[in-house]
C-alpha cells in the first residue's frame, strides 16, 4: 500500500495536506465547554431528575446488569459483532454516573 502510495505523488500531496490540516485543526481547538448539573426550577430539571432516577434506580441496574448478561451469552457462543457492543452498552448504563461526572455533561 506504501509503495503504491508513495509512487502517486498526487495522492501523497492530498493526504499529506489532509494531515496539516487535521492538525491546525486539533491545535485551534483549544476551548472545552461542559454542561452542568440543571439546578432546580430551570429548563429541563424535571427531565434530568426523572432520567438521573431512572439510570440510578433498579431499573437502570436491572437494565444494565441483562445486557451485560446478554453480551456475555452471545459472545460465549461466537457471535462477537452483536456480544461485545451489548457488553459495553451494559457497562454504560451501570456506570453512567461515573461517567457523567468524569466528563462533566449530561449523558
Amino acid at each position: 500500500m506504501f509503495k503504491k502510495l508513495f509512487k502517486d505523488t498526487k495522492s501523497f500531496a492530498k493526504l499529506a495536506v489532509g494531515f496539516m490540516v487535521f492538525g491546525l485543526v486539533v491545535m485551534l481547538a483549544n476551548d472545552a465547554s461542559a454542561i452542568t448539573t440543571p439546578v432546580a426550577g430551570s429548563f429541563a430539571f424535571d427531565v434530568y431528575t426523572a432520567f438521573d432516577s431512572i439510570m440510578n434506580g433498579p431499573i437502570g441496574f436491572v437494565g444494565g446488569a441483562a445486557a451485560v448478561a446478554y453480551g456475555g451469552v452471545v459472545t460465549a457462543q461466537g457471535d462477537y459483532p452483536l456480544g461485545i457492543p451489548a457488553v459495553l452498552g451494559g457497562v454504560v448504563i451501570l456506570k453512567a454516573t461515573a461517567i457523567t461526572q468524569t466528563l462533566g455533561m449530561l449523558v
